[in-house]
C-alpha cells in the first residue's frame, strides 16, 4: 500500500483530549504525509512543539497558520505580533523540517503522477458576508476593497446584534500593517503570483476556506467576515485544480463546489467533537487510499 496524502486542521491543543489526540496521529504507511491546516493553537512553544513531534513521525509535515497561531496573549513568553510572530514560526517549522507557506510547494508522488500540495496564507479582510456579492460588496453596501476600515466596522457591528463576540479582536494584530486587510491583501498577492507558476495537478492547502460556500453551513453567520476574503473566491476554479483543504468553521465534512473538493478537515473543540460522536475525526484523506 503506498503512502496517503492525510489533513486535519484545528487541533486546539491548549484542550487536555485534544493534545492527547495530537500525539496519538501517528501514520498507517512510512510514506503517509500530514496537511496541519492551522489552528495548532495559542502558546508559540506548543505549537512549535506538536508541529515538531509530528513531523517525527510522518514522512513529510506541511503546516500554514490559522488566526489561534497569530494570536499574542499575555501569559505567551513570545510577545512577537503579526508578521514577525508568523515569520518566527517559520523559523520553528524549518528548523524541524515542517513546510510552510514560504517554501517551495512540495510535490506528493501520487501513483497517477505527482501532485503540487500548495500551503497557502491568505488571512481575511472581513468581505466575506451573508449576501456578499459576485463582485466583492457586502449585502450592507459595505466594499471591502478600499474601504477595509468600513468593511471591519460593519462586521463588529452585525456580530453584536447576533451577540457574538470574534475573538480575533484584540489577539491578532496585523504589526507592521495598518490592519488585517492590508496584510491579507498583501498576503494574496504574492500567493497569486506564486500560483502563477505551478502547472499540473494541485491541492490548495488553507485555513481559512477559499470560497465563501461552505458558510452557508454556519450556525452564527455574523462570523462570516472572519473567515476569508472574496479575493480568493475563484481559485478553486484555477486550471489543475484537485482539492481545497481547509478548516476554521469546525464543520468537519467534504463537499463540492463549482465540481471541485472541498474538504473540511477540522477537528475543533472537545464539546464540538463529543457531541458529534464521541471522539475527534480522524484525519481526513485527502490523497491514496
Amino acid at each position: 500500500m503506498p503512502g496517503r496524502l492525510l489533513a486535519v486542521s484545528d487541533l486546539h491543543i491548549g484542550y487536555p483530549e485534544n493534545r492527547a489526540y495530537a500525539e496519538s496521529l501517528a501514520p498507517e504507511h512510512p510514506d503517509d504525509w500530514l496537511i496541519v491546516a492551522g489552528d495548532v493553537g495559542e502558546s508559540f512553544a506548543d505549537v512549535g512543539f506538536v508541529l515538531a513531534s509530528l513531523a517525527n513521525r510522518f514522512a513529510r509535515v506541511i503546516w500554514t497558520p490559522g488566526n489561534h497561531e497569530l494570536w499574542t496573549l499575555p501569559d505567551d513568553r513570545v510577545a512577537l505580533r503579526g508578521a514577525a510572530r508568523y515569520d518566527a514560526l517559520v523559523t520553528v517549522c524549518r528548523k524541524f523540517g515542517v513546510l510552510t507557506p514560504e517554501d517551495e510547494f512540495p510535490r506528493w508522488p501520487g501513483p497517477d503522477g505527482p501532485v503540487t500540495i500548495a500551503p497557502l496564507f491568505t488571512l481575511y479582510d472581513y468581505s466575506f458576508a451573508v449576501g456578499t456579492t459576485a463582485d466583492g460588496t457586502a449585502a450592507d453596501g459595505t466594499a471591502p476593497d478600499g474601504t477595509a476600515v468600513g468593511a471591519r466596522q460593519a462586521a463588529l457591528a452585525a456580530a453584536r446584534r447576533a451577540g457574538i463576540t470574534p475573538r480575533d479582536e484584540g489577539r491578532l494584530h496585523a504589526d507592521p500593517y495598518p490592519s488585517l486587510a492590508a496584510w491579507c491583501a498583501d498576503r494574496v498577492a504574492a500567493t497569486e503570483r506564486r500560483l502563477a507558476e505551478v502547472a499540473g495537478p494541485v491541492v490548495l492547502v488553507s485555513h481559512w476556506p477559499l470560497s465563501p460556500a461552505p458558510l452557508a453551513a454556519l450556525r452564527h453567520p455574523a462570523f462570516a467576515p472572519w473567515c476569508g476574503t472574496t479575493r480568493t473566491g475563484d481559485w478553486h476554479t484555477r486550471p489543475g485544480v484537485l482539492a481545497c483543504v481547509y478548516g476554521h468553521l469546525h464543520i468537519p465534512r467534504g463537499t463540492r463546489h463549482d465540481g471541485v473538493r472541498f474538504e473540511e478537515v477540522s477537528v475543533g473543540y472537545p464539546r464540538e467533537w463529543q457531541r458529534r460522536g464521541g471522539a475527534p475525526p480522524p484525519p481526513r484523506v485527502v490523497l491514496g487510499q
